[in-house]
């Protein structure tokens, strides 16, 4: 009885048939815009790059023991003057030395007139190192090196600064120190 009920209802199983229909998107429809980008992201400006011609054009990216001696507008590179910038959450300061290392400039956003927390911003740092570049100009410097040091909102525009007040700038160093033994961290907060 049992075996010739499970017959009967597999029979009726297989010989259900479902409906399935589907519609195509009518032209009344709004298009959404925003869901999709107007242009296709995938394939806009994809091409085909040959890496030891890449490799090649940048074979003078990296120095080497001749890069003292390069010459930029006739000075060799030992003996351009370096701009350190000091980058803090609170402030940035900016010095201009010669290849000794003695201090020909010091600004800093403190000096130029921003105070309490706008010295810590980036139009702060990108100000003082148009001011300071002007002034190194005057005074014969033309083409620097430039040391970043530090993590703060002004790095960036510190260097950008520098680059619009008319100094040339022949390497970008970033001299932030590091702690390979941190202190420890906050006692977690208890829920």
């Amino acid at each position: 009885m049992f075996t010739i009920l499970r017959n009967t209802l597999r029979l009726s199983i297989n010989n259900l048939v479902r409906p399935f229909n589907t519609t195509t998107p009518t032209a009344t429809e709004k298009f959404d815009h925003k869901r999709i980008p107007a242009d296709d992201e995938g394939v806009q400006g994809e091409k085909i790059v040959d890496i030891d011609s890449v490799l090649q054009t940048k074979q003078n990216l990296f120095p080497t023991a001749d890069s003292d001696n390069l010459l930029f507008d006739g000075v060799p590179y030992k003996d351009l003057a370096i701009c350190n910038v000091r980058v803090s959450h609170n402030n940035t300061i900016f010095t201009i030395t010669d290849a000794e290392g003695k201090v020909k400039l010091l600004r800093s956003c403190g000096i130029e007139g921003f105070k309490n927390t706008k010295k810590g911003t980036n139009i702060a740092a990108q100000t003082t190192a148009i001011n300071i570049a002007n002034k190194a100009i005057e005074k014969g410097f033309r083409t620097i090196r430039v040391r970043v040091r530090g993590l703060g909102p002004g790095r960036l525009s510190a260097v950008k600064g520098l680059q619009m007040g008319g100094l040339q700038i022949v390497s970008v160093t970033d001299n932030t120190r590091v702690s390979w033994n941190p202190p420890r961290p906050r006692k977690a907060k208890r829920l």
